[in-house]
């Protein structure tokens, strides 16, 4: 971590968090943040000093809001908070999504609507820059009251509580602490649920999935184009008058994407006479009306996950214009379940089309390439079984895709008695990006083997490009060989991000900045 990036509380852009997600940044946190930290927590010093019951403040929590508790246990409650509240389960969260869930945290308790003391803020930042990352297992959120029970283990690090990663090992959070020279955390009146009320576990997961979702539609309209040459599609339903009379801007976007993909293709002018296809396929054809539909709305989920990183969603806020704690519901993760069901459904249907090229270019009836890609099929089987897998997977992707948010579920007694489910609706994402991402690479094997068939005639210099690209990191299928590493080989071309790079100029102006 040597480049340093300042939180600019409610400033984030999704640029700024692509970049924390793809490589660990240190922070810092803007000298103008601290004046508002410092009032927000002030206030509360005030409301304790007052005594009168606030939640949260000097109150249970949850249907235990009406137990009044007295002063000197104040820190006591708050430490039992994150304890008791450190209940998760199931696999740990990925360093790359835990960065985000910190930057966010911080960002939103900078605010200074939290009421937590700036010591608390700079220990995290201390802590994240350190190379500290907590230990957060991925289930056991209902995403409302905000993500608690991933928080709370977030909050553990900073108290020397439990384990944290370092390099990648598990190790005693407060041996971490002391080795990076940094003192634990003791929580004040209200700090710890300050700390957990709040959507960023949900949040973070759901970017994560947003980010991959790019990534497999950038890969798969170049695996669909690579598709068309290796089919003798045509490139005339990507002709702009078409799309221009119907207006979607994410299909516009595409089918322009898909023309200058195939541009000064020798295959496609091979047959540009006498041809006598009328139409193509619509996993040809209609890729622009499904990637564009797809383009749309991952922007849409982008909008509203940018939104949610810059937002204040803990309980209860504290406004210090007027010395209020105000209790309401911005741990509530609708926007967000919502936002990542819609990606859901872009991942799932990226997916489904890029299955069914593979399933086109294997079928020698409709293709008019050798059997399952592979000369002397019969003896060779070729393509024949990575397509159960792509169409495994694609089904795999359809039972993922069904809404989260429409689920609800009473917890706390039923005082906290309708639920976002954001938390599962983020983190089925992965999944179902790397499901995605299998099929996709599957395509690019087979389009590419496809298009090898159409020698010594070439595909257009963009995809020639690509081509080159795949066949640097796996060979000509030209018998049966152990096929499961050529497929690992294509789909890590689509989940790092290296295929889509090959046409970078294609895919910066298409999403929110």
């Amino acid at each position: 971590m040597s480049t340093t990036f300042t939180i600019q509380p409610g400033q984030f852009k999704l640029a700024d968090l692509r970049a924390i997600w793809q490589q660990p940044f240190k922070l810092a946190l803007a000298e103008s943040a601290y004046a508002a930290i410092n009032e927000s927590s002030a206030t509360i010093d005030r409301i304790v000093a007052k005594g009168d019951a606030a939640y949260g403040i000097n109150t249970g929590f949850g249907k235990l809001a009406k137990t009044r508790i007295p002063d000197e246990d104040l820190e006591l409650l708050q430490k039992n908070l994150i304890l008791s509240h450190s209940v998760g389960s199931g696999e740990l969260i990925a360093d790359e999504v835990v960065r985000l869930i910190i930057a966010m945290k911080i960002a939103s308790l900078a605010r200074g609507f939290s009421g937590i003391r700036a010591s608390v803020i700079d220990t995290m930042i201390a802590a994240y820059n350190a190379g500290i990352m907590p230990a957060i297992p991925v289930k056991g959120s209902v995403g409302a009251s905000g993500d608690l029970a991933p928080l709370s283990h977030m909050t553990l690090a900073i108290m020397g509580e439990g384990q944290v990663r370092v390099d990648g090992k598990m190790v005693d959070a407060k041996a971490a602490l002391a080795q990076a020279g940094i003192t634990p955390v003791v929580l004040a009146a209200k700090e710890g649920l300050a700390l957990i009320n709040g959507t960023q576990v949900s949040t973070a997961l759901a970017l994560n999935g947003l980010f991959l979702a790019e990534r497999l539609l950038e890969a798969a309209t170049i695996t669909g184009a690579l598709s068309v040459d290796a089919a003798k599609g045509s490139d005339a339903p990507f002709d702009p008058r078409i799309h221009a009379v119907r207006g979607q801007p994410g299909q516009i976007a595409t089918a322009n994407i898909y023309r200058t993909l195939l541009t000064g293709s020798e295959i496609r002018q091979s047959h540009l006479v006498n041809d006598e296809r009328v139409q193509d396929p619509y996993c040809l054809r209609c890729q622009p009306q499904v990637m564009g539909a797809c383009l749309d709305i991952i922007n849409n989920a982008a909008r509203t996950l940018l939104t949610e990183a810059n937002a204040v969603t803990d309980n209860p806020l504290v406004f210090v214009d007027t010395n209020e704690v105000i209790s309401g519901g911005n741990f509530h993760a609708e926007p967000v379940a919502f936002a990542a069901d819609t990606l859901a459904l872009a991942i799932a249907e990226i997916g489904s089309i890029s299955e069914r090229r593979i399933a086109l270019l294997i079928d020698a009836s409709i293709s008019g390439l050798p059997p399952f890609l592979v000369p002397s099929s019969g003896l060779n089987s070729g393509f024949m079984i990575a397509h159960v897998t792509a169409a495994a997977l694609a089904s795999e992707n359809k039972s993922h895709a069904h809404p989260a948010s429409v689920d609800t579920i009473p917890t706390s007694a039923n005082q906290e008695d309708h639920v976002s489910m954001a938390t599962f609706a983020g983190r089925r994402l992965h999944e179902m990006a790397h499901n995605t991402a299998t099929i996709v690479g599957i395509e690019l094997l087979a389009a590419a083997q496809g298009v090898d068939f159409h020698q010594p005639l070439k595909t257009s210099d963009k995809l020639t490009t690509v081509h080159q690209l795949l066949r640097s990191k796996v060979a000509f299928y030209d018998k049966d060989r152990f096929f499961a590493p050529d497929i690992e080989a294509a789909k890590s071309l689509v989940v790092d991000g290296a295929l889509s790079a090959q046409c970078a100029d294609l895919y910066s102006h298409l999403y929110l900045a």
